[in-house]
């Protein structure tokens, strides 16, 4: 596993996201050398019905841009969540137009999420 999360992360940076399912995610999230989950919705939906994922951080799409720095700093793999994957699929467009690599977005987004993983 951690084999594959190396190889798909060691891609150079690209404006077309690299995209993860639920399941798989999970699976890297219990491993070692897990990825930073930064769900780019804003508070009212992190805190919502729906929730976040356990040890997400809440960086809105609106101050994503002045995150950059900060995200990219932290040396680990970077997975974008929203509602959908939409608002997070741009997100990983901007990380990536600013030179982040190791950037990849969650399929189907929190509601992907809470169908395949509960």
């Amino acid at each position: 596993m951690l084999a594959r999360l190396a190889r798909l992360f060691s891609r150079p940076a690209a404006a077309t996201p690299v995209w993860v399912e639920p399941a798989e995610l999970r699976r890297w999230l219990a491993g070692e050398g897990a990825p930073i989950v930064v769900d780019v919705r804003g508070p009212d939906e992190f805190d919502g019905p729906l929730g976040h994922i356990d040890g997400a951080r809440n960086v809105p799409l609106a101050e994503l841009r002045a995150s950059i720095p900060e995200l990219a700093a932290q040396g680990r793999p970077l997975v974008m969540v929203c509602l959908t994957d939409k608002r997070s699929s741009q997100a990983a467009s901007e990380l990536a137009a600013a030179g982040t690599r190791d950037v990849a977005v969650l399929r189907g987004g929190m509601k992907g999420w809470r169908a395949t993983v509960g």
